[in-house]
């Protein structure tokens, strides 16, 4: 009798007593999988020999896990770095705009110099032959952050301390351009007294303007 009982309840759930589909990922998966593909991409020879395999043994989880939250690798890894980063590169709002794109500046060089600035850099150099990596670098993390600049230099704008004439992704691209190519060509040092000096010429030179 119980055991009709149990029976009767498990088919009146549906799936006779299955978890239906559909439900929710789990994040403990989730994170576990975005650990494995930051320490694995440390591990690995960059990019081209990381596997979706490799990362789903390291993580405990299947194949078929991982591509239920990501559509590729590229993307994975995108996302990895772009999460792991996600709460340093807020803008402050400090109630200057210099102030306030200098501290982001600043924590995105950290990065930069730090272990996570291999997985940077091999994101960008496998984005050179791979224009699906190049792609999810854009939108997972690069549009993101560019989106929240924007929001910045209009604080600024309305503040009076830009003009309203003042083009956005020149701005951008003047600030953000040199870091990334100190990053990449190592020419010379990264550090705060580059922000700094960046920080001034652009921004100054903007209010001159």
């Amino acid at each position: 009798m119980q055991q009709n009982v149990a029976t009767s309840a498990a088919a009146h759930n549906g799936n006779n007593g299955k978890r239906p589909p559909g439900r929710p990922r789990s994040e403990q998966s989730r994170r576990a999988i975005l650990r494995s593909t930051l320490k694995l991409l440390r591990q690995e020879g960059g990019f081209p020999d990381l596997s979706i395999e490799a990362i789903a043994a390291d993580a405990n989880v299947s194949k078929a896990t991982v591509y239920r939250w990501w559509p590729s690798k590229a993307a994975l890894v995108a996302d990895a770095f772009a999460e792991s980063s996600v709460d340093e590169l807020q803008f402050p709002d400090t109630g200057s705009v210099r102030n306030d794109m200098n501290l982001q500046m600043r924590r995105l060089i950290r990065i930069f110099r730090s272990e996570r600035g291999k997985i940077v850099a091999a994101l960008l150099a496998g984005g050179q032959s791979d224009p699906d990596l190049l792609e999810a670098f854009r939108e997972r993390f690069l549009w993101p952050r560019r989106r929240q600049a924007y929001k910045t230099l209009q604080r600024g704008i309305d503040r009076g301390e830009l003009p309203r004439s003042t083009d956005l992704n020149l701005i951008l691209d003047s600030l953000y351009g040199p870091i990334y190519m100190r990053f990449l060509i190592r020419h010379d040092e990264l550090n705060d007294d580059f922000v700094d000096q960046l920080c001034s010429v652009v921004l100054h030179g903007c209010q001159r303007r």
